[in-house]
């Protein structure tokens, strides 16, 4: 393909696979309205701190960190960190409990949001902090905790001497009537079934280590044509309602890669999830909903509508994929999501120093 014509595809595809992970449900209640910021941050108050950093080895810059966690580390005088490498197997479930059992005063996560969320999976509820180096392709969560993505040395001074503060999690319970499999899966940014989890399975991967996170709009292109899926949908006790869509997503945040805000006002710590089914039937409707979310227009769209749930329960008759911060996570008849409200303490910048 000329070189011209993929740039071409590929910023189309931005701003159509932007609008891919925005949602609408014509008429479901909505019982709950935003609460305040809960959780400012704090200053740590720890003059020692055993360190653990959990890092994906392939992951460009995570020897850089290692070097800067240890220098800086040594300075102050603190206990010789830990360091855990994840694995193809296990992107870092089994390295959060060997840190639990170290008693680490602050777990340091070096990769992208699938290492993150399996750290921070872990780590839900102990009250030990999690820190993040961002090192991956999309670094969502990262991103929306105000961390500079492309600054290493600035995210290890967060970790080790930064503020820190609560935030909530996502628990996503899925179900194969099909099989019989039943998975239950923590996420911090967004999970989803539908057309969203069938681009995240479909991206290619090589693509993907060129261009980063517009592989995704490339895979959403291939995916933008195909029917849409009949889906029971039932926020909090509702009655349940039947909806034709393409994707549906809950987000727990919603600041996406190229400075989108996905899911405007959206809070981490809020305690609700926002709830987003998008439902377009022609290219037409793909296109104005490319509108809305590039140019944050506040007319209302048929196809596009936010609702704000505890509690979210999607049955289906045939499995539909699901994916959880850009995993696949496998097929479902039954999903049900909910939020922990402040599950993970996390570091993070100063209030009036947001870039570290």
């Amino acid at each position: 393909m000329p070189t011209e014509i993929l740039v071409v595809v590929i910023v189309a595809a931005v701003l159509l696979a932007a609008a891919v992970s925005w949602l609408g449900v014509r008429k479901l209640a909505q019982k709950h309205t935003r609460s305040a910021v809960g959780d400012s941050p704090h200053k740590i108050h720890l003059a020692r701190q055993q360190v653990v950093f959990i890092y994906n080895p392939t992951k460009n810059g995570a020897e850089d960190a290692k070097t800067l966690i240890a220098r800086s580390v040594s300075k102050a005088d603190w206990p010789r960190p830990i360091f855990l490498e994840t694995t193809a197997e296990d992107p870092g479930l089994a390295m959060a409990m060997a840190a639990l059992e170290a008693r680490a005063d602050v777990v340091i996560v070096g990769g992208g949001d699938g290492t993150v969320r399996a750290v921070a999976q872990t780590l839900r509820h102990t009250e030990v902090p999690m820190a993040i180096i961002p090192l991956g392709t999309g670094n969502l969560l990262a991103r929306n905790l105000n961390l500079d993505v492309t600054d290493i040395a600035g995210s290890v001074q967060i970790a080790l001497f930064g503020h820190q503060r609560h935030i909530d999690a996502g628990l996503m319970e899925i179900e194969d009537g099909v099989t019989g499999a039943v998975a239950k899966h923590s996420f911090m940014v967004i999970a989803g079934l539908g057309m969203d989890a069938e681009i995240m399975g479909d991206t290619n991967s090589k693509l993907k280590e060129h261009v980063g996170w517009l592989a995704y709009s490339e895979a959403g292109l291939r995916h933008m044509a195909g029917p849409r899926k009949k889906v029971s949908i039932a926020l909090d006790d509702e009655p349940a309602q039947q909806r034709k869509v393409r994707s549906v997503l809950f987000a727990n945040c919603g600041l996406v890669p190229g400075g989108i805000d996905f899911v405007p006002n959206a809070l981490i710590d809020d305690g609700v999830l926002d709830v987003v089914v998008i439902s377009p039937r022609s290219a037409l409707g793909w296109l104005a909903m490319a509108g809305k979310v590039v140019f944050q227009h506040k007319n209302h769209l048929p196809v596009i509508n936010f609702y704000r749930s505890k509690n979210v329960t999607i049955r289906t008759v045939l499995p539909v994929e699901t994916q959880i911060d850009g995993d696949p996570s496998g097929p479902a008849t039954q999903v049900k999501v909910s939020v922990e409200h402040k599950a993970v303490l996390v570091r993070v910048a100063a209030p009036n120093n947001p870039a570290g």
